[in-house]
């Protein structure tokens, strides 16, 4: 997959004649509205990945669009159908719109009525709905409840009201998962977290400044800077109304436990973590803590990994919302190229992350 979306780019980029009549002799999906070709023996052009049988390459022309092969006298294939929108847009257009109804509705609404909404079989539609989103039409609708509840717990004026403004029919069915979901508890989520407590302290590295904060069900914060009052107030935006408080000597315990696994990651990072995200962050920060120490994974492949391969710019997205520095090892996403991109700690740290890792694999 990652070769085939790598292709894609190059097309794009320079839409050479080899490359498309490569494609053409794989019949990849990825090169469908990047080009057509059309057959002079036949009088047809077609999409790239038509299934018709391979035609002589000297029959062939390409053209940028099917208006430019109609234009030259060709007619479009009756197999592929290239002046249609493809299959795969066809599809993606049916998984939108169940995501429209989901999103749309008071109750998630059952699968029979989705598949007959979009014009499919539940069980086709199941597989699809699932094949292109990574998740089932019913984990896509509890991930939106959960997100409906998060934003009505900020407006309503009653916890139980903002539950059932968010599609939930009885409140123990959101408080089940809310710890998980919210980070806290629901009224504690209500009040804009005004009865968390962060404690958290700096500390020095050979990677410069870290701050390491914990709630009480674990690290929710690593982050590295440049002075401590920039970390304070990165700190303070990520959990704005929490009460912040330095720790004890007790604390620098664990302080210095974090601080080791910076200076010698071996492993993974066995202290208790307070993570924090949607649905889809928490899907891509656990396929980061299985990347091995020392070992690298691209933004593509992370999106495969979780099942929605053309997400990679989401993926990115969760790498830099991550802040849990190391302990969720962002640090060990890398561009296809394998070179560097972006790091919340800055790209110099990310590569000495990576190299301190390496050395000693």
């Amino acid at each position: 997959m990652p070769k085939m979306l790598s292709h894609q780019a190059q097309a794009v980029a320079l839409p050479s004649n080899e490359t498309r009549w490569n494609a053409v002799l794989a019949r990849d999906p990825a090169f469908d509205g990047a080009f057509y070709y059309s057959v002079a023996s036949t009088g047809v052009y077609c999409r790239p990945s038509c299934p018709a049988r391979r035609p002589s390459r000297a029959q062939v022309r390409f053209h940028d669009t099917a208006e430019a092969a109609e234009a030259e006298g060709f007619r479009a294939c009756k197999r592929c159908k290239p002046d249609q929108p493809s299959l795969t847009a066809q599809h993606g257009a049916r998984i939108a719109q169940a995501c429209r109804l989901i999103e749309a509705a008071e109750a998630p609404p059952t699968l029979a009525a989705l598949a007959d909404a979009v014009g499919l079989s539940p069980y086709h539609f199941h597989r699809l709905f699932k094949a292109t989103l990574g998740v089932t039409p019913k984990a896509y609708a509890v991930a939106d409840r959960n997100k409906r509840a998060r934003a009505a717990l900020g407006k309503s004026t009653t916890v139980t009201q903002a539950i059932y403004d968010a599609g939930f029919n009885a409140n123990s069915r959101f408080y089940a998962n809310a710890s998980e979901v919210l980070g806290m508890t629901p009224r504690s989520f209500h009040a804009g977290g005004t009865d968390q407590i962060i404690t958290f302290a700096f500390a020095d590295c050979s990677l410069g400044t870290v701050l390491v904060a914990a709630s009480e069900r674990g690290v929710c914060a690593i982050l590295f800077g440049e002075t401590h009052e920039g970390l304070r107030q990165d700190l303070e935006k990520q959990f704005p109304r929490a009460s912040l408080v330095r720790g004890d000597a007790a604390f620098e315990t664990l302080t210095a436990k974090v601080i080791g696994f910076i200076e010698k990651p071996r492993g993974n990072f066995d202290l208790p973590l307070d993570i924090r995200g949607t649905a889809f962050q928490h899907r891509v920060w656990d396929a980061l803590r299985k990347i091995p120490v020392g070992s690298t994974a691209s933004y593509t492949e992370i999106a495969q990994a979780i099942g929605k391969p053309k997400s990679a710019r989401a993926v990115a997205r969760a790498c830099a919302s991550n802040r849990i520095a190391v302990a969720i090892p962002c640090h060990r996403v890398v561009r296809s190229d394998g070179s560097l991109s972006g790091y919340r700690g800055g790209v110099a740290r990310k590569r000495a992350l990576l190299a301190k890792e390496r050395s000693g694999r």
